[in-house]
């Protein structure tokens, strides 16, 4: 140890402004995470652009092309401002905008129904088809989705695992909770489609296409976000239950404070 690294060679003003700057980083409060909003949510992603696409695109208002314009906006700003906020690139996010812009792009080239009707049922069918072949690889995404350490104390539940020699059995819990995502992700791909042929009937660029567009925005929360968001509560439930069993730790021993 060189004098310059003995605290008695310190000068007594370095000891102070380092001793201030420990006690100013002890009392300050931490950081937390920015919550999202679920209000702003369902108006930036679902009202917001149900009312522009249902009132708005009349010639007197907007006209076809410019609500189509206008109310896509709105979800992809949000997007792209909770991209900013979290410091680093959201894959399902990202995948909502890219999603997004190919719904306006097929309406302002005012290509046939059928090809929104198609990228619908697309997106959530292929994230299906990843979830299932993520589990041949060492990355399956139940991991991305739920059981990582932002949710769960995965370090803890691990040394529990191996001391009770459950491992395999956990392998095989988070190997159900991958098929019931992935089934969650066929379903919305089939609800998709369906709710997409059945209100897209009149030709694009027509201000009765834009008031079906929006209604089919309206009624994707209810129809198919609601359902699939209560598939993933289960499989959160049913992960939690089977790690409680197979751990014999309790609940709040697992879960990491948010």
């Amino acid at each position: 140890m060189t004098d310059t690294d003995h605290p008695k060679a310190q000068a007594p003003e370095a000891i102070s402004t380092e001793s201030t700057a420990d006690n100013a980083a002890q009392t300050a409060p931490a950081q937390q995470p920015h919550k999202e909003s679920l209000l702003a949510n369902l108006l930036l992603n679902i009202v917001i652009p149900t009312v522009i696409l249902t009132k708005l695109s009349g010639d007197d208002w907007l006209g076809t092309k410019w609500a189509i314009v206008v109310a896509l906006a709105f979800p992809i700003i949000y997007g792209l401002r909770d991209l900013q906020r979290s410091g680093k690139v959201n894959f399902f996010s990202a995948l909502g905008i890219f999603s997004i812009l190919l719904t306006g792009g097929i309406s302002l080239l005012e290509l046939e129904a059928k090809y929104i009707a198609i990228k619908e049922a697309a997106i959530p069918g292929l994230l299906g088809i990843a979830t299932v072949a993520s589990l041949y690889t060492r990355w399956p995404l139940v991991k991305t989705l739920i059981y990582n350490d932002r949710i769960l104390d995965t370090g803890r539940i691990a040394h529990a695992l191996r001391s009770k020699g459950n491992e395999s059995a956990f392998d095989r819990t988070l190997l159900h909770a991958s098929w019931m995502i992935a089934g969650s992700f066929f379903m919305s791909s089939v609800l998709n489609y369906l709710l997409a042929e059945m209100l897209l009937k009149s030709p694009p660029g027509t201000e009765a296409f834009n008031a079906e567009l929006g209604k089919m925005t309206a009624l994707s929360f209810p129809v198919i976000a609601l359902p699939a968001t209560i598939i993933l509560m289960l499989v959160l439930v049913f992960l939690f239950r089977r790690i409680t069993t197979l751990t014999g730790l309790k609940l709040e021993e697992i879960v990491n404070e948010q």
